[in-house]
């Protein structure tokens, strides 16, 4: 077993223009005031991260770790969701995909996706100079548009689907291998990978990549009915990552798991500060620790109602008060009678 590392805190809902989430030094300087020891960074915002720079020189990735640590701090993982996204697109989402991507591969799906195959390399080779060994991300979608279908799917739809979206993962995942870094895929509704059928699907098709890893975010399984306890039964030796956000799901007559097309606060499945939700925190702790999960527990803070001021206070806490120092030796070990044969056998009645 051991202990999970914490507490983090992902920073991408956090970053705007104004004070102290306006630049590196500010962000952490907050957020080690709150008792937070490392930081998730998002790659798009060169205030925080120069994303190619620190692939290319060892030296600005030594400084910029240098920097966070004399705040107190620790990089737990580089996310480049936003990137991510940008390896498959479905047309129809083009438009508002296009926001995640540079002007210079905007109406260009072919370049901006080249952009983000890039990025993702760059991401790999900045994780190994921060001497990172995971890293979180989104897979993107060609085929969420036919998640509940009607007319129903043609034959060999998904497994086409699936194939080409691990054609275009492969060498990312090759890349990340090169550098020693797992892909922490955040599986999510609107990607590809949305449960553990999917993410099946394309480790197949990836042939079971061995840096093809989760990450591990129970609030789209409350959100989806899915048993996110067992799942991590099924799957953890893949989760090299954590997000710690809550959420609710509380259907009514009039709406369920598809929304309504409500706004966050009118869904019946919405997300929650930790705490606030449904999730059972303190048996995802139980089972990540029991597994020996050896990453990071990151709040990602995604609330409906609690303004981000309170939610990263009381994050801070929440996380730290569920990590399990784990024990170093049995609670009945003042009983135990040492090892001989002899006795084995005769307690066994073996001659």
């Amino acid at each position: 077993m051991t202990t999970i590392k914490g507490p983090a805190i992902f920073l991408a809902q956090f970053i705007s223009d104004t004070a102290p989430f306006d630049s590196l030094e500010n962000i952490c300087k907050w957020a080690a005031t709150l008792g937070y020891k490392a930081i998730q960074i998002p790659t798009l915002d060169a205030r925080f991260i120069d994303l190619q720079k620190a692939a290319e020189s060892k030296t600005y990735a030594d400084e910029l770790k240098g920097k966070i640590k004399s705040y107190g701090l620790e990089i737990s993982e580089l996310s480049t969701h936003l990137q991510g996204q940008l390896i498959a697109v479905h047309p129809a989402y083009d438009d508002l995909f296009d926001a995640f991507a540079p002007d210079t591969v905007k109406k260009n799906p072919k370049a901006r996706q080249a952009w983000g195959v890039q990025q993702l390399k760059y991401a790999a080779k900045a994780s190994q100079n921060l001497g990172l060994n995971a890293h979180a991300t989104f897979s993107g979608s060609l085929m969420w548009h036919t998640f509940h279908p009607w007319p129903q799917r043609p034959e060999g739809l998904v497994d086409m689907g699936f194939s080409e979206l691990a054609k275009r993962w492969l060498p990312i995942l090759n890349e990340f291998d090169n550098c020693g870094v797992d892909v922490c895929y955040e599986i999510h509704p609107g990607e590809d990978l949305f449960d553990g059928i999917t993410y099946e699907m394309f480790l197949e098709k990836v042939n079971n990549h061995k840096r093809a890893c989760l990450l591990y975010d129970p609030s789209h399984f409350v959100l989806q009915q899915l048993d996110y306890l067992q799942y991590i039964d099924f799957y953890h030796q893949r989760i090299k990552a954590f997000h710690v956000k809550d959420a609710e799901f509380n259907a009514t007559g009039k709406q369920g798991t598809f929304g309504g097309y409500q706004s966050w606060v009118n869904r019946a499945g919405r997300y929650r500060s930790p705490g606030d939700g449904q999730v059972d925190f303190k048996k995802i702790f139980s089972k990540l620790a029991q597994y020996g999960y050896k990453g990071w527990a990151v709040l990602e803070w995604e609330c409906c109602i609690k303004n981000q001021g309170d939610g990263a206070k009381e994050g801070a806490a929440f996380i730290k008060d569920h990590i399990i120092k784990v024990t170093e030796k049995a609670f009945d070990d003042f009983a135990a009678t040492g090892a001989d044969e002899n006795i084995n056998k005769r307690i066994l009645g073996i001659d």
